[in-house]
């Protein structure tokens, strides 16, 4: 199991990077909304989750690395949400962390976002 780990959550509207050691110790966790944007359609809008998504990934991971302290050097994987999701959100999140893995040398890990639900539970924030 990696000691240090980059999860990325981007099956809906919202954008979520958070960076979790020893698979349990919260290190950081960011989280953009996009709740204004959708409320005027009265739910979430596929289309503009994606562009949302797109433009909120790289800040949000930025984020969630300077607070936990850590850099690319520093971790032993990057995860993202695979599914059940929207499609179009799921494809930026997984192109993300993706492409950070080659970048940075290290596993890329597939999240179901309902497996995780039940796993969130054993987490533990500092």
């Amino acid at each position: 199991m990696s000691d240090v780990v980059l999860g990325i959550e981007t099956s809906c509207d919202e954008t979520a990077a958070a960076v979790v050691e020893r698979a349990q110790l919260v290190r950081s966790s960011v989280v953009s909304s996009q709740v204004e944007r959708h409320a005027l359609f009265g739910g979430v809008v596929p289309e503009i989750a994606g562009r949302a998504h797109v433009e909120q990934m790289v800040p949000v991971i930025a984020e969630a690395l300077v607070s936990a302290g850590a850099e690319g050097a520093d971790l032993d994987a990057v995860a993202a949400t695979t599914g059940p999701g929207l499609v179009g959100s799921l494809l930026i999140g997984v192109s993300a962390a993706k492409a950070l893995s080659l970048v940075w040398d290290v596993p890329f890990v597939s999240v179901n976002h309902l497996e995780a639900h039940l796993y969130a539970s054993f987490l533990e924030e500092p």
